[in-house]
């Protein structure tokens, strides 16, 4: 089977986030020396921090005390592997490119999951008074992701409905 070309892009767009990810949160976990969960580095005090929070949840902590570790994994590697398949359908760059970001951002906060029990989160922007939440570089990759599947939703809905002429009654 040959794969599209532009299945291939978003594939290099989830291996990109996934590469990214997890060289950031070594150099977090490593070279800034981050150890225990709670302490920070300032990088803009007050706005911004790198502050380590170890995510034994989902978003907004649900799931908190670690219990699900091992369902959410394989849930989030199915959901990765629907996205793979979808993208070798896709036909828009759009699309492509927001598959390829949550497929990426999945895997990467799966990898935290089974190496750590944890997902590793330090973007620390809680001194803003307005974003109370510590995420990391795959829940970014998530987030963008999914703003941009919606763009594409919406743009390709107006695509459509251009050149349709409207019913005469």
């Amino acid at each position: 089977m040959k794969i599209p070309r532009i299945t291939l892009a978003a594939y290099g767009f989830a291996i990109l986030v996934i590469v990214v990810d997890q060289l950031v949160k070594a150099w977090v976990l490593g070279d800034l020396g981050l150890r225990f969960e709670g302490q920070s580095h300032p990088v803009l005090p007050p706005v911004f921090n790198i502050t380590l929070v170890h995510n034994g949840g989902v978003s907004f902590g649900l799931f908190g005390d670690g219990s699900a570790r091992w369902m959410l994994s394989v849930f989030s590697l199915v959901v990765a592997g629907v996205l793979g398949w979808w993208a070798l359908k896709a036909d828009r760059r759009l699309l492509v490119t927001s598959i390829g970001l949550i497929m990426g951002g999945a895997i990467g906060n799966v990898i935290d999951r089974i190496r750590f029990g944890y997902v590793v989160d330090f973007l620390d922007f809680s001194g803003t008074g307005f974003f109370p939440w510590v995420f990391n570089v795959a829940d970014s990759a998530i987030t963008v992701g999914v703003i941009l599947l919606v763009l594409d939703s919406v743009l390709s809905e107006r695509a459509a409905k251009v050149g349709v002429a409207a019913e005469k009654s």
